[in-house]
């Protein structure tokens, strides 16, 4: 079961939102939007907010963002892919205020707006989980709405993470913001007890699909990774849900 429209998008795109902080949903996302670039699709990113921005040849940059760009080929501009960076890694709220800087929601939304435009598919990444702070009065779940997109919610697999998808779904249902379903990445090869069950829990509980159950790759770098978790057997299965049609013919 779906709440919401999920077979009928409100916006070309889709919200990925993580269970906490390190569940990697920066490489999930990576890996759905190379698997649509390999497609056909014209896929955009978008990380409105980075807190921990690295300096890199002397120019500020979201790693994340640029995962992101390399997987979907974007070539838009870094200030449209990643309006906001901040270089302190804290929250965003937090991170902004200790350097002077106003997130502005219309600053993001304009940056989407451009995307979507252009773009067949935006795939946009939140920072941490949905009650994540990116400025006063301003949640990660309030940019989900305000952007009018479905939810895709990465989780750990091992003992801890039913309670915690539990509560982002639940989070996410309280704040009309529509789930399409949950992406567990990180499944070792030989799970113990609370991983082999974690995914028939939560989609018996939470009462939306659990759509891929990503395998543990150690030991590869993360463009390595990203390749190998797009060509998983799932990843189709998001697109099916998300009923696109054929890419468009690019001139």
């Amino acid at each position: 079961m779906m709440g919401g429209n999920a077979g009928s998008m409100r916006a070309k795109g889709i919200f990925v939102s993580g269970t906490d902080t390190g569940v990697g949903k920066t490489i999930v996302a990576a890996a759905f939007a190379l698997s649509l670039q390999k497609a056909g699709f014209r896929v955009a990113v978008l990380k409105p907010v980075t807190s921990g921005a690295v300096l890199v040849n002397g120019r500020l940059v979201s790693e994340d963002a640029e995962l992101l760009r390399w997987a979907s080929a974007c070539t838009a501009p870094d200030s449209d892919i990643a309006p906001y960076l901040l270089r302190e890694p804290l929250a965003p709220s937090e991170s902004a205020a200790r350097e002077g800087v106003v997130i502005q929601l219309k600053s993001i939304h304009a940056a989407f707006e451009r995307l979507s435009t252009t773009h067949d598919f935006v795939i946009v990444e939140g920072a941490g989980g949905l009650l994540v702070p990116l400025a006063k009065d301003f949640l990660v779940a309030d940019l989900v709405n305000a952007l009018s997109l479905p939810l895709l919610i990465v989780a750990r697999p091992n003992l801890g993470t039913v309670n915690h998808t539990l509560m982002t779904c639940e989070c996410a249902r309280s704040r009309g913001i529509e789930v399409l379903g949950v992406v567990i990445n990180g499944q070792p090869e030989q799970p113990d007890q609370a991983e082999e069950y974690a995914a028939r829990v939560i989609s018996e509980f939470a009462a939306v699909p659990v759509l891929a159950v990503l395998p543990r790759c150690s030991g590869t770098d993360e463009k390595t990774l990203v390749k190998l978790l797009s060509e998983c057997a799932e990843m189709p299965t998001l697109t099916k849900l998300l009923s696109l049609e054929a890419p468009h013919e690019i001139s």
